[in-house]
């Protein structure tokens, strides 16, 4: 039986557009034989809550009406940990599984499909409490140091246009390759900006708590 599918893709800013991404799952569509129901795309952060095109295919899946979602990978699908999980239970009880571009297939239908998630969801978590040890761990040793932290004169045009970007991303545990490529930048740039700018963002968060 031919499985039915639905293909998402999802950029974080207007700077970007997801022909590639449409491209790519088009591809893999054509190679494993699947029927391509609709396609849909949007712009949306990561964090983001109003995605009416994935709340599109939420509908398709509640309707019976597909098998899968293609994605090119599981973070342009779900907004957090808790969010992943919640989407992929609800669509594993349509009998609605979500497969990435790598092969992945998270269904938790299924024993494998369950562990998968499982184990992404513990290894996220553990990512993001690691970074956010390692840059607080850095912000004290520059401040030994003799550092000054804060705005630096004669910033470069693209470091202004992207700062508030590359911080919110990086504060969601992204790492620097991710974000560049997310973002389409030189990954210098990222490591710039968050070293000028992410450990006074730290410092400031901090003193609020």
């Amino acid at each position: 039986m031919v499985q039915r599918v639905a293909i998402y893709a999802r950029v974080s800013t207007g700077h970007q557009d997801t022909d590639r991404q449409v491209a790519e799952l088009t591809a893999l569509a054509d190679r494993s034989g699947y029927r391509v129901v609709d396609t849909f795309t949007e712009t949306a952060s990561g964090r983001r809550d109003t995605r009416p095109e994935r709340k599109k295919i939420m509908a398709l899946a509640q309707r019976r009406e597909i098998d899968a979602v293609l994605v090119t990978e599981l973070s342009r699908w779900g907004r957090s940990t808790t969010d992943l999980l919640s989407t992929l239970k609800e669509l594993a009880g349509k009998g609605v599984s979500v497969k990435a571009l790598n092969k992945s297939e998270f269904d938790l239908t299924t024993a494998t499909g369950r562990a998968m998630v499982g184990v992404l969801a513990v290894i996220s978590e553990f990512e993001s409490d690691l970074l956010q040890e390692r840059v607080l761990s850095g912000l004290e040793r520059a401040k030994a140091n003799g550092k000054v932290l804060g705005r630096k004169k004669g910033d470069a045009p693209k470091v202004k246009l992207y700062k508030s970007r590359v911080l919110k991303l990086r504060a969601e545990g992204r790492s620097f390759r991710w974000i560049a490529k997310e973002l389409q930048i030189d990954p210098k740039t990222v490591a710039k900006i968050v070293h000028a700018y992410g450990e006074e963002r730290l410092v400031s968060a901090r003193s609020a708590a």
